[in-house]
């Protein structure tokens, strides 16, 4: 068949199919097709509009952690001699964009009255703040300054100072400290003095860590103390492909880091993220299982009350498959109507969710208030918005264009297969047995 006669008989089924749709002898029709676009619609809104929340909660978290803490490739067991051979080898890779040498130890912090708190304690280079976006992005400093300038500043995290009960300008110990043999594990005279407090995504860096420069971890931790190299990538999915250029490359210079991803290190929190995720995901995508069964369920039946029409229709030629062909294209029209919509909706909730959730917040207040006022009058005082709203509308959603694509695709494809199936018994009847049912 050519192109003209195959848009011609496109054009006619889909003529068909608009019609048959519209409206039959009882009057349906329209009403059962505008339902199963709403519902794939609001099915794409919901999804699109979860996922992106459920997004956003737990970027904050991973953000964090990649950017303050385990960074996207850990590099160890790099030779003091070697460490600026390997710097310029890591540079010098296209997807690499910084590398930060860092000491890290476990330390029992005391405050000035012998309170104390177990802490993550790591040497960095003064000018990370400044220089990483990445780490100045996720380190938010909510007193003083990330300042590092003397051998004997720290910064620490809020929720650890709390725990400390110490602030800017107040000194702490590290009372205990782990480190190589050189270094004493318990001493009184490791002072600190406190030049900030800082806040991530993440509560337990909040809860643990704190910052000193590298010349006082070189001092406090000892000579035997390993330096870490903490390796950002533009591109943080590709991390394995960047570990295997790397090796390659630094056995080329015989070189033998140990490198690892920050899928490896994080590989139980990152994977219990992932089946959080994965659940969730399923369970409401069994909206489009219901949809698809009733679309199913409707198109049977439609089928069975247009016998009289397939018959003729398959009397004045029609092929078999073009008459399945009306169906299945209804299917189709139902699942594109209803997944666009549900895309422009789903995406209008999700970059405004913090008005959504206020919103949502006013309007449970006010119903409370009245169902209150009218059974329990004397209870009003005590009616409260809910709190919880105020902590989601502060999450910020994050919308990844490969999910959004794949939630529409299964709108389109529900509706789809619910109509491929129901139009593989197509009715056969002559126009004979039309005539003498009618």
């Amino acid at each position: 068949m050519n192109k003209a006669g195959l848009l011609s008989k496109l054009k006619w089924i889909h003529a068909v199919s608009s019609r048959f749709a519209r409206v039959d002898r009882q009057g349906r029709s329209a009403v059962t097709s505008f339902l199963a676009t709403l519902g794939i619609c609001f099915g794409v809104m919901t999804l699109i509009t979860v996922m992106s929340v459920m997004n956003g909660f737990q970027m904050n978290f991973i953000d964090a952690i990649m950017e303050v803490s385990s960074y996207h490739i850990r590099a160890e067991h790099v030779e003091q001699e070697s460490s600026e051979k390997f710097m310029e080898l890591c540079s010098a890779n296209k997807n690499v964009l910084s590398v930060t040498p860092f000491y890290e130890a476990q330390t029992l912090m005391t405050d000035e009255t012998g309170r104390e708190n177990a802490a993550v304690i790591r040497a960095i280079d003064p000018e990370v703040y400044k220089n990483d976006k990445g780490f100045n992005k996720e380190v938010k400093m909510i007193d003083g300054d990330f300042d590092l300038s003397q051998p004997d500043y720290i910064v620490l995290g809020y929720t650890l100072a709390n725990h400390l009960r110490v602030g800017v300008g107040e000194t702490v110990n590290l009372l205990v400290l782990s480190g190589g043999s050189d270094v004493s594990l318990l001493s009184g005279d490791r002072n600190f003095i406190v030049t900030g407090l800082f806040r991530t995504g993440y509560s337990d860096i909040n809860s643990a860590y704190s910052f000193i420069n590298l010349e006082a971890g070189e001092t406090h931790f000892g000579k035997a103390a390993e330096k870490i190299y903490g390796i950002k990538l533009k591109n943080s999915q590709e991390d394995a492909r960047t570990i295997a250029l790397l090796e390659k490359e630094a056995a080329s210079l015989g070189l033998e880091p140990q490198l690892q991803s920050w899928r490896e290190y994080n590989k139980s929190f990152f994977g219990a993220l992932r089946i959080e995720k994965n659940m969730l995901l399923l369970l409401v995508a069994i909206i489009f299982v219901v949809v698809g069964i009733n679309i199913y369920n409707g198109m049977r039946r439609l089928v069975f009350e247009r016998k009289s029409e397939i018959a003729i229709l398959s009397a004045i030629g029609a092929e078999n498959k073009d008459i399945k062909t009306i169906f299945i294209m209804r299917g189709f029209t139902t699942g594109a109507v209803g997944a666009f919509f549900g895309v422009i909706l789903g995406l209008l909730i999700s970059v405004n969710t913090g008005f959504m959730f206020n919103a949502a917040a006013r309007i449970m207040y006010w119903l409370q208030y009245a169902a209150t006022a009218i059974f329990n009058r004397q209870n009003l005082m005590y009616v409260q918005e809910n709190s919880s709203y105020a902590v989601y509308a502060n999450i910020p959603a994050r919308i990844f264009f490969r999910e959004v694509v794949m939630i529409a695709l299964f709108g389109i494809i529900s509706p789809l297969l619910a109509s491929w199936a129901a139009s593989k018994n197509v009715l056969k009847m002559t126009v004979a047995e039309v005539l003498h049912h009618e």
